[in-house]
């Protein structure tokens, strides 16, 4: 059971949706916990139409935005027709229900922990039982808004087809990061050029600050003291003014956004607050990467390509360049810009490479200002082959539908692949992150929402958690390094993780975690023969010994080969429903079908959840549908009590 699905993967992600639904709503119900299925279905809808689409992941913010935006704003789309008067629209008629939106998240969220389910991620059980507390509280009247009636709140679950525009763009998944020790980064942020200006440019603004021309610049004399303090090497005997010195201006330009200076009443002054920042150059680094996205003015000057575009810009360009193994041809990446700036190019006679041309140099200069600071590393050479490689195919049309590398480029013309091709063939300038760049986008997408998983962040999970976070969102080689050093914070006693196995009640979840076992983990491979006769493992270790071609598994015995159809029926019924395992099983059994499913039904497999519901959606429909409805002797409806036979005469 994933708690993860591509946008195009509607049909998994609605049979995992109905999944969760059902077995919370039975699960809440046994301890008395507030549950409306049309709200479960709801914040899961809102969590998969999000910018990272994950389940089991919550945070505070998160929590609030589905209780105060989502669910009042789908379960109101409809609710008033034109022309109804406000008070009518309320949701103040008799068959209202009062509102359960957050005690049934609440449920929701309870049960994603107590099942090893929680992104561990995200907010914590306590601190998300405290949002969902804190909106309850400090926003009544929004939830009053949400106060349903039945077929209102049976809409809710409908409105997310209605209403697109609430969701967060799917962001592409980001792989996993290593980075330094923190000493290392703090070691290059000292080092940064960028940083060491930034804080000269402070000291020498000092306490009584500097005169501005009515322009809003400095005096020349001071313009050139600071240059030559900087060591921008700008001595032009010719400049008339600062404005003539723009490496200085753009570090003037960068200090105020960083809110290091500002200017006020003819002056340049130094910022109070910023003072601490000064003496830590790792946070200074922070601050002048994050305001280093409003330079679009200033690189390299008013009349810049780029201004309007650049802080939506850039960032996709340094995720694009995220966890690239090699570094990435400017080339490239000038083929994307030039896709996103082409509609913004002033209509005349001025041809398109002439624009192109402008445009790359812009870019590289934006470039070289983050090499700067220490963000990018810059060299010169042939690029790696992979970054031609989805650019091969028919270069006279798309790419053929059956090239594997079809869809890495999908924008890209054909021209444009070409001319690509003959580029990427010879030298040319190429930029990749360097760690405190890699960090720094890193921190920037989880403020976005998006997953960026970091090697060593599980150490704490529980094996549970650590192992549904590794299957889902880690390729194998990462989840072994991310797994090693687990095992290393808990004393590397593999117990745990199999125990974690044992109790996940999700079939097609246990099973991915022991398959992964025992590809990241040598010894539990070994381990596996001996394990099929573990009273709770037993069943899908023979499904490992069986699809990994173990030798020994074709010598099974009946009951053996009862418990892996039985699991093999119940990892159905988890992807796809009761109603596709009725047909299969009809398919593959025929008119012996429900004898099957009675003999699975006592075969003792140990997943008691999962078999409770074989017998409650299967079993028993299957029963139901074999003795179809008949009549028995009695009386006929509306006989009133009186037998067959002639009426009697008065």
């Amino acid at each position: 059971m994933r708690t993860w699905f591509e946008p195009h993967e509607a049909e998994e992600f609605e049979a995992a949706k109905d999944l969760l639904v059902r077995r919370c709503l039975v699960w809440a119900a046994e301890r008395g916990m507030a549950a409306e299925p049309p709200v479960l279905g709801a914040a899961l809808d809102f969590r998969h139409h999000s910018v990272d689409g994950r389940l089991a992941y919550w945070d505070e913010a998160q929590v609030r935005r589905f209780l105060l935006e989502w669910i009042p704003r789908h379960a109101t789309a409809r609710r008033k027709p034109p022309g109804t008067a406000p008070n009518m629209a309320a949701g103040t008629a008799s068959n209202a229900v009062p509102n359960t939106a957050p005690d049934s998240l609440l449920t929701l969220l309870r049960y994603i922990a107590a099942k090893g389910l929680r992104d561990p991620r995200g907010a914590t059980l306590a601190e998300l039982e405290q949002a969902v507390k804190d909106v309850a509280a400090s926003a009544p009247a929004a939830l009053d808004r949400a106060a349903l009636d039945r077929a209102e709140l049976d809409r809710v679950a409908e409105a997310q087809f209605a209403r697109p525009h609430l969701d967060g763009q799917r962001a592409f998944p980001q792989p996993p990061l290593t980075l330094p020790p923190a000493g290392e980064l703090a070691e290059a942020a000292a080092r940064s050029d960028v940083v060491r200006r930034l804080a000269t440019l402070a000291d020498w603004v000092g306490t009584e600050g500097k005169p501005l021309t009515e322009a809003g610049h400095l005096r020349l004399a001071d313009a050139r003291q600071l240059a030559e303090l900087l060591g921008t090497g700008e001595r032009d005997p010719e400049a008339r003014g600062a404005e003539d010195l723009p490496d200085v201006g753009l570090l003037l330009a960068w200090a105020k956004h960083a809110r290091i200076v500002r200017a006020s009443k003819g002056r340049l002054l130094r910022v109070a607050k910023a003072a601490p920042l000064l003496h830590d150059p790792e946070k200074l680094w922070s601050r002048a990467f994050e305001a280093y996205f409003e330079l679009g003015r200033d690189i390299p000057s008013s009349s810049s390509l780029l201004w309007s575009v650049f802080d939506e810009l850039m960032p996709d360009v340094l995720y694009s360049m995220y966890g690239m193994a090699s570094p990435m041809p400017t080339a490239r990446l000038e083929e994307t810009v030039w896709l996103v700036y082409q509609d913004h190019v002033p209509s005349g006679r001025v041809p398109e490479e002439t624009w192109r041309d402008r445009l790359a140099r812009e870019l590289t200069r934006a470039f070289e200002v983050l090499a700067e600071l220490g963000a990018v590393e810059l060299s010169h050479g042939v690029a790696d082959a992979l970054y031609s490689s989805d650019l091969v195919g028919d270069l006279a049309g798309e790419l053929p539908d059956d090239d594997p590398t079809a869809g890495a480029a999908p924008t890209l013309p054909a021209e444009a692949r070409a001319r690509l091709l003959r580029r990427l063939a010879e030298p040319g300038l190429l930029v990749r992150l360097t760690p405190l760049g890699a960090r720094a986008a890193r921190e920037r997408m989880l403020a976005e929402g998006r997953d960026a998983p970091l090697i060593g962040e599980l150490a704490d999970a529980s094996a549970a958690e650590l192992l549904g976070v590794l299957v889902e969102h880690y390729p194998t080689d990462a989840a072994a390094r991310e797994l090693d050093g687990w095992l290393a914070a808990h004393g590397g006693d593999p117990g745990p993780l199999l125990d974690a196995v044992r109790a996940c009640s999700f079939r097609t979840r246990a099973a991915a975690m022991l398959s992964l076992l025992t590809r990241i983990h040598p010894g539990l491979r070994l381990m596996l023969p001996g394990l099929r006769t573990d009273p709770v493992l037993g069943p899908i270790v023979l499904m490992e010994l069986a699809d990994g071609g173990d030798p020994g598994h074709g010598h099974l015995g009946a009951d053996e080969n009862l418990l892996v159809t039985t699991e093999g029926v119940l990892g159905l019924l988890e992807l796809a429903g009761p109603e596709k395992v009725l047909e299969q099983l009809r398919a593959m059994a025929g008119p012996s079908a429900l004898a099957l499913v009675e003999a699975m039904a006592a075969s003792g497999h140990p997943a008691q959840e999962s078999m409770e519901e074989l017998r409650r959606l299967v079993l028993d429909t299957m029963r139901a549908r074999s003795h179809p409805l008949r009549f028995v002797p009695g009386p006929r409806p509306g006989a009133r009590g009186r037998t067959g036979g002639r009426r009697r005469r008065r």
